[in-house]
């Protein structure tokens, strides 16, 4: 499981930030359709493992094998994006622009959430028998935690917008370290293990990522949740979308930029 230094994952990171905002337009679309449908199966795998057994924990632990599948894949998640694609700016990489990095932001987000509500629809039709009963045990806790995680907070009016948009901020902190995570090691085992752990963090806090939102929600309303869609975009998957933003760039793209890539001069020896 060979490490790379934080000096050399880091211009790791900075290569592929470049490499997404030169991709095109297809290739872009088809790798966040594919991340955004892989990641939404994991969530579905992990609420049906709570469910059936009772104990969140073990859903945690086993939800990020969807992650780690997808990465190994090749495909891109839009809180990866977020911390990945402005560092190509910011190194003054050729081609890469602000232009640029809101075009690639925009289409990985269109691709997840296509990917996403595709496994929404797939799951709302194996929780209720093709719509034909009411969902089982497994679709109605998809529905409720909808109902907790949009007018849940609603009704603490800012304190609880504030509370959802740090509970982002702190998710992409932990999902971009998986990110990164992923880049220290030249092993697919190293890898792996790397990025298991700050995913399981994240997801068994509740933490919230725009993503695997982008599944829960729409699959919550198919299901007979007690919110409206516009619920969801405004209390859920904008402020969301926004704290992933500020956690994944400032407290992983621009510290590790900052203090491994352009690093600050040596202080003299007394």
């Amino acid at each position: 499981m060979a490490y790379l230094a934080p000096a050399e994952f880091v211009t790791k990171m900075v290569d592929a930030g470049e490499s997404k905002l030169l991709m095109s337009t297809r290739d872009t679309l088809i790798r966040a359709y594919m991340a955004g449908a892989i990641l939404a199966l994991a969530a579905a795998f992990a609420v049906s493992v709570s469910v059936n057994t009772g104990n969140p924990l073990v859903g945690a632990l086993l939800f990020p094998v969807g992650f780690c599948m997808l990465y190994l894949l090749g495909f891109d998640l839009l809180t990866g994006v977020f911390t990945l694609a402005p560092l190509a700016v910011m190194d003054k990489r050729p081609g890469a622009t602000w232009n640029g990095v809101l075009r690639n932001w925009g289409l990985v987000f269109t691709g997840n959430f296509a990917g996403a509500l595709t496994v929404a629809v797939f799951m709302a039709i194996i929780f209720t028998s093709g719509f034909t009963e009411a969902p089982n045990a497994i679709g109605q806790k998809i529905g409720h935690i909808g109902e907790g995680r949009t007018v849940g907070y609603a009704a603490h009016g800012a304190g609880g917008m504030l509370t959802l948009f740090i509970r982002a901020v702190m998710c992409n902190w932990m999902v971009s370290t998986g990110v990164v995570a992923a880049m220290m090691s030249t092993s697919v085992s190293g890898k792996v293990i790397a990025m298991w752990m700050p995913i399981l963090v994240f997801f068994y806090m509740g933490f919230e990522h725009s993503i695997v939102n982008m599944y829960l929600f729409p699959s919550g309303l198919m299901l007979g949740g007690n919110f409206t869609f516009m619920d969801y975009m405004l209390w859920n998957e904008i402020p969301t979308v926004l704290g992933n933003l500020v956690g994944g760039l400032t407290f992983v793209g621009a510290t590790l930029y900052s203090t491994h890539y352009k690093t600050g001069p040596k202080r003299r020896a007394a």
